[in-house]
């Protein structure tokens, strides 16, 4: 590191990757507790010869130069103790550790990179829960117990979600979820071996239930509880976890909400069933194109892809086992925001790189790639990216906010983007399939009451969402309620459809044909 290089870094002041230490004589025993601190959470430099007064709020008089006497005594103690039993781990290479000159005083720049997720957590004195520290924007702060448990979860190279949970069966499983899954499974793999399977064979295979060959004992794993289990089951294991969906656009006076999905008692609460009731509400208003290629819609788009990337990396990254987790999904007027709880496993920069990727739940992970979401290759997060910038929206932005233990997705949207909330009817021109009341260009997916182009649509626009709600059809086609019904009705006697679970809250369309 050159004399400009750490001058600069004073300028800004001691921050998250900047440590200052005096070392005027000898290596001070609190330069461990921060090179814990910066491998446990994203790195950074530790500079021994520089004193600091915290008291001073002036950056420019913040810091003072005063140089290491005896540099090889400094970095043989250094070396010394970083190979002892004081850390448990050494990760730091010989270019790691500079001497630089500044204002004719010898400075010892030590870089502390960030550990590996399998390395984590880095910690003093033989004993992980005393001796691990993370970084904040304070210094350094000793880990809590949840925090040094949820970096040792993370070293687990087979992820966190394909534990045995003892006493949890298959009749903790909710059958509408595994059989909607089942039958989009089978829309995209028509020829596969699983589909003959039974579900106990089905959910073994796809790693949502297993056996203990040494004790005998079978059951669910936690991939299995969370994406097929029923909401008690899960309330009854995952306490500590929850789902949340709130559409925060267009609201007036004093709503804090237009529209919320949380637990209430009308839904099975599953990782399946969430993603499958949010999705199409997140992407609802989102401007895309809609067109007919006989019976089948085609309106994706890179953004709508880019959008359930985003969602499917918000669930295959979550840490399920956080005292206090929540998986918020929200839509404003300006941005969609998908949080996880739990911090980045890798480094911040890799992710927008791409090429390298590891989930926390790899179970799940494969369960939403089977039926078509989510990349495995490392590729998805430079695709959203890639999407963002060809619609002009600006550069999504992924926040690790280590103290929360979360991490946040910001989609931005432009205004003049934004359509209508869910349910919501206005104009808007240009192939939006936003809820119209009256006649508009470009697209729209209205139709006379009675044309039969219209049936195909209500048909289509359930295949694209078996959990639309009568609502949102009318809002969708600008006919009356009344029309609706008897499209679905016809669909339902020409058993094109069927309805599973509730008809008013929680249920979906089963498509036959």
């Amino acid at each position: 590191m050159t004399e400009t290089e750490i001058k600069q870094m004073l300028a800004q002041g001691e921050r998250l990757t900047l440590e200052c230490k005096k070392a005027k004589t000898e290596l001070p025993k609190s330069v461990w507790e921060s090179y814990s601190a910066f491998a446990n959470t994203i790195g950074g430099y530790i500079l021994l010869g520089i004193d600091e007064n915290r008291k001073e709020t002036d950056v420019d008089k913040r810091f003072t130069i005063i140089g290491v006497d005896n540099i090889p005594k400094i970095i043989f103690d250094l070396w010394n103790t970083i190979n002892s039993n004081k850390v448990n781990r050494n990760i730091l290479l010989d270019s790691d550790v500079e001497v630089t000159t500044i204002d004719k005083k010898s400075i010892v720049c030590i870089h502390v990179p960030q550990a590996d997720w399998r390395m984590k957590p880095v910690f003093l004195n033989e004993n992980p829960y005393k001796g691990s520290f993370k970084r904040n924007h304070e210094g350094d702060y000793h880990c809590t117990e949840m925090e040094v448990r949820a970096m040792i979860r993370d070293a687990n190279e087979d992820g966190n979600d394909g534990g045995l949970l003892d006493g949890f069966t298959l009749d903790d499983i909710d059958a509408n979820t595994l059989h909607g899954y089942r039958n989009q499974f089978k829309i995209l793999n028509a020829d596969h071996d699983w589909n003959d399977k039974d579900d106990k064979e089905f959910l073994r295979l796809l790693g949502g239930y297993t056996k203990n060959r040494q004790t005998g004992k079978e059951g669910l794993t936690v991939a299995g509880l969370m994406m097929f289990g029923t909401g008690l089951a899960i309330r009854e294991r995952f306490g500590n976890f929850r789902m949340d969906y709130l559409d925060m656009s267009h609201l007036e006076g004093e709503e804090r909400y237009r529209n919320r999905l949380t637990y209430d008692g009308r839904w099975e609460n599953n990782l399946y069933q969430f993603f499958r009731i949010v999705m199409p509400k997140l992407t609802f208003d989102l401007p895309h194109p809609f067109h007919m290629v006989g019976y089948q819609r085609v309106d994706d788009t890179p953004q709508m892809k880019a959008v359930r990337e985003g969602f499917t990396n918000s669930i295959i990254h979550s840490d399920l086992f956080l005292d206090s987790g929540i998986l918020r999904i929200e839509k404003h007027d300006d941005c969609l925001c998908l949080r996880n709880p739990g911090n980045l496993k890798l480094p911040i920069e890799n992710i927008y790189e791409g090429g390298v990727s590891k989930a926390r739940n790899p179970r799940i992970q494969n369960m939403l790639r089977m039926i078509g979401y989510g990349e495995n290759i490392g590729s998805g997060f430079p695709k959203i990216i890639s999407a963002w910038q060809k619609a002009g929206w600006g550069k999504p932005e992924l926040i690790d906010k280590y103290e929360l233990q979360e991490v946040e997705l910001r989609l931005p949207i432009p205004n003049e983007t934004g359509g209508q909330t869910d349910g919501q009817t206005g104009g808007q021109t240009g192939g939006q399939t936003g809820g119209q009341t009256g006649g508009q260009t470009g697209g729209q997916i209205g139709g006379q009451t009675g044309s039969p182009k219209t049936i195909e649509k209500v048909f289509e626009l359930i295949k694209d969402n078996p959990y639309i709600t009568r609502q949102e059809l009318v809002d969708k086609l600008a006919i009356k309620a009344s029309a609706i019904q008897k499209h679905i009705e016809k669909l339902k006697a020409q058993k094109r459809i069927e309805r599973v679970g509730s008809s008013t809250f929680g249920g979906h369309w089963e498509i036959k044909e």
